[in-house]
C-alpha cells in the first residue's frame, strides 16, 4: 500500500531552522546519553532525502537489503522513527490502521485531504481554517498547541475514473 503524496510548494514553503535535522537529532540523542550510530544516522539521512509520506515498511525498501552494506534491521528502523517522533523532527498519524509519518521539523503546520480510493494525501494550508480553529478555542478558554486535520473522501482523479461513459443503451 503507497501513499502517495502532492505537496504543493507554492503553498508550503519549509520554515527555516536553527539546526539541521542532523544537528537537531544530535542535540536529542545527547540529551539522553544515547550514542549517534551508524543504522540512525543512515536512517535520518533517507528520511530527509525527500519529502513525503510513508511507512516503516516503504522506507524499508529504500534502505539497503539484508547483506548489503549499510543495512538497517527491521526492529532499528521502528525504533529510530519513533526516536525521530520524539525529537521533534516527525510527525506521526494513522490512517487505515496504519502508522503514516511526515516531516515536522522544518516544515510549516498544515492539514490534509486523504483519498479513500488511491490513499493520495494532499497538503494544504488555510488562514480561514487556523482562524476558525482559535476561534472556537478562545470561546472555550483553550490554549491551542497543535491539531491536525485529515478530511476523507476521494480526490478528483478518481472520481473522473469511476465515471462510465454514457450509451445510447443506457438512456432507454
Amino acid at each position: 500500500m503507497s501513499i502517495p503524496s502532492e505537496p504543493n510548494p507554492d503553498l508550503l514553503e519549509p520554515v527555516k531552522v536553527a539546526l539541521t535535522p542532523q544537528q537537531r537529532f544530535n542535540d536529542y540523542l545527547q540529551s539522553r546519553s544515547m550514542r549517534n550510530t551508524e543504522q540512525r544516522r543512515s536512517v535520518l539521512d533517507c528520511v530527509f532525502k525527500q519529502h513525503d509520506h510513508f511507512d516503516a515498511e516503504q522506507l524499508l525498501e529504500r534502505l539497503p537489503a539484508k547483506g548489503e552494506p549499510g543495512h538497517v534491521s527491521r526492529p532499528t528502523v521502528y525504533r529510530t522513527l519513533g526516536e525521530f517522533v520524539d525529537a521533534g523532527l516527525l510527525r506521526k498519524f494513522v490512517l487505515d490502521g496504519r502508522s503514516v509519518y511526515e516531516h515536522d521539523y522544518g516544515y510549516p503546520q498544515h492539514d490534509h485531504l486523504y483519498c479513500i480510493k488511491c490513499e493520495k494525501l494532499i497538503e494544504f494550508q488555510s488562514e480561514e481554517l487556523l482562524k476558525l480553529r482559535d476561534e472556537v478555542a478562545n470561546s472555550h478558554q483553550f490554549q491551542v498547541r497543535s491539531h491536525r486535520l485529515i478530511i476523507s473522501g476521494v480526490c478528483q482523479d478518481c472520481r473522473k475514473g469511476r465515471r462510465r461513459v454514457r450509451r445510447k443503451v443506457d438512456l432507454i
